[in-house]
């Protein structure tokens, strides 16, 4: 295979996770590799594309990770844990966006700008590893923002109340959202598989009992990441989670406190940087249709104290697409992984 050319595979390429992971490959470094998609039996066969070509996704069987350098598991957990060891075995770098394998032995969870901004991103031996998780999106939104923060001041609190989209839990999910909302509009009973509770024209904290959604798995999953990225060296993160009765995209409300007084635009000037985009207080603020399509996190910052001046508490209200954020994170522990490679060191 010639310099900078990879054969890479997409497991679960016909998810939502999948899909926009495979249209960022296609714009990324990573863009002049030749794909692969995979999936099991029930997508087997479909026609999608691969970036702009057209591309049969093929079902996975025990010969389907020869060859391959790189592959991504992005549809169900459960066809994570029953494949990604013959990928293993094949000698594959893995990335898994599913969260199957964050309690593996080994496995690392990564967000590459979180440790760059703590001064930890060089690739070494500490990176040998089976496979990586790609951090949760909201991991990386809260971790960006605390990492930065206390590069330049002393950070004393961190907390988040997050609101949670439909599609973070897949077709399933949306589609369970949708038909609520249909049939509530026309005074019929609604569908509770996914949810066990009506989440169209409300805001829970919690769900049903039966529900397959978990939003307390999904907050321990957020604090737990958040304090392995940050290494322990920033406060815990309390975390709030709220499911919220929308489609797409993450908002997150985050409140910063520092030690030492400071004012609005420091902070701003601390948050700047790769994967934020800050938006002025005058401006329409983030929202999760704003930040539909858009790369990075948008930011915007408030103190409780009078404007214009010095205070020591700050709310972050900060928007994101989170299939897109999912998959920069996932390409961009990729490139990590591919300067292993050559060397011989992730096996």
């Amino acid at each position: 295979m010639t310099q900078g050319m990879y054969r890479i595979g997409i497991v679960g390429a016909s998810s939502l996770a999948g899909k926009e992971l495979s249209d960022a490959l296609a714009e990324s470094a990573l863009g002049a590799s030749d794909f692969v998609l995979l999936d099991e039996d029930d997508a087997a066969g479909t026609m999608t594309a691969a970036g702009d070509e057209p591309a049969f996704i093929q079902r996975i069987d025990a010969e389907s990770f020869a060859g391959m350098d790189f592959v991504f598991f992005t549809g169900s957990a459960g066809v994570t844990q029953r494949h990604w060891q013959s990928a293993r075995r094949a000698g594959v770098s893995i990335i898994d966006m599913t969260y199957a394998l964050e309690r593996e032995p080994g496995v690392l969870v990564r967000a590459p700008w979180v440790m760059e901004a703590l001064g930890a991103g060089g690739v070494g031996p500490n990176l040998e590893t089976p496979a990586v998780v790609a951090a949760h999106p909201v991991a990386v939104m809260a971790g960006l923002v605390a990492a930065r923060v206390a590069a330049k001041m002393d950070l004393r609190n961190v907390a988040a109340t997050v609101l949670e989209p439909a599609s973070e839990y897949g077709r399933a999910a949306m589609d369970e959202l949708h038909q609520q909302t249909v049939n509530l509009l026309s005074f019929q009973n609604i569908p509770r598989e996914e949810y066990d509770a009506q989440v169209a024209f409300n805001l829970l904290p919690a769900l049903g009992t039966n529900a397959k959604v978990k939003l307390e798995q999904t907050e321990r999953r957020i604090r737990e990441e958040y304090a392995g990225l940050t290494i322990g060296t920033l406060p815990k993160l309390a975390v709030q989670m709220v499911q919220a009765p929308v489609f797409h995209g993450y908002v997150v409300s985050m409140l910063v406190e520092v030690t030492t007084e400071t004012t609005v635009e420091a902070m701003e000037s601390a948050l700047a940087g790769e994967g934020v985009d800050l938006v002025a207080d005058e401006s329409d603020p983030p929202s999760n249709l704003s930040a539909t399509g858009q790369d990075n996190v948008m930011v915007r910052v408030r103190g409780e104290a009078e404007a214009g001046s010095a205070g020591t508490r700050f709310w972050v209200w900060m928007a994101a697409d989170n299939l897109k954020l999912a998959a920069r994170n996932a390409i961009a522990c990729a490139q990590e992984l591919r300067r292993l490679r050559p060397l011989g060191k992730v096996q």
